[in-house]
């Protein structure tokens, strides 16, 4: 029924032969004074393959703008609560109290709870397992869990970093194929014949290219950002671990060094 509709259409006015199409007929209906070139015509003269290959380029740019805002806002919350900590939680009395003084969902949070569950199970273990060995453990799976998430769909943007130039590519391929086989049956040659539908039939690589490009960016950006709060989140870890296992003794080095600047100096003592 389309393809009948399409076949009316193009015998009412001139019209490129899209054959198969995706696209409204109305779309590839050539009318009188309108450019021949550009994405459109291109779609019309590359039939369902490069209609097909424009939608995946579509999906997959789409896709990288939504990865990439929903990374940027989970990465940003992340740091905010990295502040947080930096003014409120090493300034409470216990590790419990600080913890409370932090969001409901904080990442660090999440390391802290996970702390002392474990300090509080351990003796509860069947077999004998040194302290030490059993929060580092424990520690370091909650930070993998929480590095998890935030390296969520990356994996996306590398994929489409490095396929998406030969999504390009392919339709390309297809249009110019088109293009030549239209081309050999007319029976022209001539340069003004072969560089419009050869040219349009490029478009596709460009798309390819625009796609590509910010994806690779953004993945560098993101996985540079989550590198940095791992970072932060393992020296925290390894903060609380020290703190359990000296029962709130060890503090901090930057803490350490803060008091003792803020300490005012021993007055000399008089001969």
């Amino acid at each position: 029924m389309f393809n009948l509709i399409a076949n009316a259409a193009a015998a009412a006015a001139p019209a490129h032969d899209a054959g198969l199409s995706l696209m409204p007929a109305s779309m590839c209906v050539k009318e009188e004074g309108a450019s021949p070139y550009g994405l459109v015509p291109a779609l019309c003269e590359g039939g369902v393959v490069s209609q097909v290959t424009f939608l995946v380029l579509l999906i997959m740019f789409v896709g990288t703008l939504y990865i990439l805002f929903t990374k940027l806002f989970e990465q940003n919350k992340v740091m905010n609560q990295g502040k947080a900590v930096d003014a409120n939680f090493w300034r409470a009395p216990t590790l419990a109290d600080g913890a409370s003084k932090l969001e409901k969902n904080s990442a660090y949070r999440q390391v802290v709870e996970d702390g002392l569950r474990a300090n509080e199970e351990h003796n509860k273990l069947a077999n004998p397992v040194e302290a030490h060995d059993w929060m580092h453990g424990t520690l370091e799976r909650s930070q993998n869990h929480i590095n998890s998430k935030l390296n969520s769909g990356l994996a996306f943007l590398a994929t489409v970093g490095s396929t998406a130039p030969f999504v390009g590519l392919f339709g390309t391929v297809i249009g110019i194929l088109r293009a030549l086989v239209k081309i050999g049956a007319s029976g022209q040659a001539s340069i003004d014949t072969v560089a419009g539908p050869v040219g349009e039939a490029l478009i596709m690589t460009a798309i390819g290219l625009i796609v590509a490009v910010p994806a690779v960016l953004a993945f560098n950006w993101l996985q540079s950002r989550n590198k940095a709060i791992a970072r932060r989140l393992s020296t925290f870890s390894n903060d609380v671990l020290g703190s359990i296992m000296s029962n709130g003794q060890v503090k901090p080095a930057s803490l350490a060094a803060a008091a003792k600047a803020a300490a005012p100096a021993a007055a000399p003592k008089k001969a």
